[in-house]
């Protein structure tokens, strides 16, 4: 029976790098952290529309845009959402966005 070898990550030496090192390293931390924060706000729209009982169509409503726009914001995988959208969907819900710079 032969014995594989353990495959690393591209650039993986001694196990001292972090995930965000490799992400930084390959390009990708700033597209990985931006679709992050997204996902997160998409959840968080999407639980106060529950606790308010929305449906998307009152949500659409609310922010005075299309069914098919909010689509947009929720879905996780469409990064192209502005922040005029984000603050109108969160107003709808009665919250605030709040953006910051570190």
């Amino acid at each position: 029976m032969k014995k594989r070898k353990k495959k690393r990550a591209r650039g993986y030496i001694d196990g001292s790098e972090t995930f965000d090192e490799f992400l930084d390293k390959e390009g990708l931390l700033s597209e990985t952290e931006d679709a992050a924060v997204k996902e997160i706000i998409a959840d968080q729209i999407r639980a106060a529309m529950d606790k308010q009982g929305l449906s998307k169509t009152e949500m659409a409503a609310r922010m005075k845009t299309s069914r098919r726009q909010l689509d947009r914001l929720l879905d996780p995988d469409n990064p192209s959402v502005t922040l005029s959208t984000l603050r109108r969907a969160a107003n709808a819900v009665g919250r605030n966005l709040r953006v910051e710079l570190e």
